[in-house]
């Protein structure tokens, strides 16, 4: 709810969770207050994404593989209001956000070198989406 994302470096050997970053979910510009609502990692596990509700946005971070830390790579609007929970289909190529408050799925293409996001055209009028489960 905070509008930032920790990232942990996990030992299995001790089971310990080393913190290694804090980083906001948002632009620099935004002024809260900040109700972040989801975050999913990709099924390569190159990219993370973050849902924002006070500012309608996915954040997008890219992953590096050696370290853990995430590099903010960009924020997409999400076509509506009060993004409230949002879900990667398995093959790592859409990602459908519902917008609660306006009562819709938007279906967004991934691309897959950048972790980008564009909207496919495609909207789905769903009363009150808050939660999106793919298997």
């Amino acid at each position: 709810m905070g509008g930032y994302v920790d990232a942990y470096r996990y030992d299995p050997s001790s089971g310990h969770l080393d913190s290694i970053q804090h980083i906001a979910a948002h632009p620099d510009t935004a002024r809260g207050p900040f109700r972040s609502s989801d975050i999913h990692i990709a099924p390569d596990g190159r990219f993370l994404y973050a849902s924002n509700r006070a500012e309608t946005t996915i954040t997008i971070f890219a992953i590096d593989a050696a370290t853990g830390i995430l590099r903010s790579i960009g924020y997409m609007p999400t076509m509506g209001i009060e993004p409230r929970n949002f879900a990667l289909d398995p093959s790592g190529k859409w990602l459908l956000v519902g917008n609660q408050e306006s009562d819709s799925i938007v279906i967004f293409s991934v691309d897959a070198q950048t972790g980008t996001i564009q909207p496919s055209g495609k909207r789905l009028k769903v009363p009150k989406p808050t939660c999106l489960k793919m298997e």
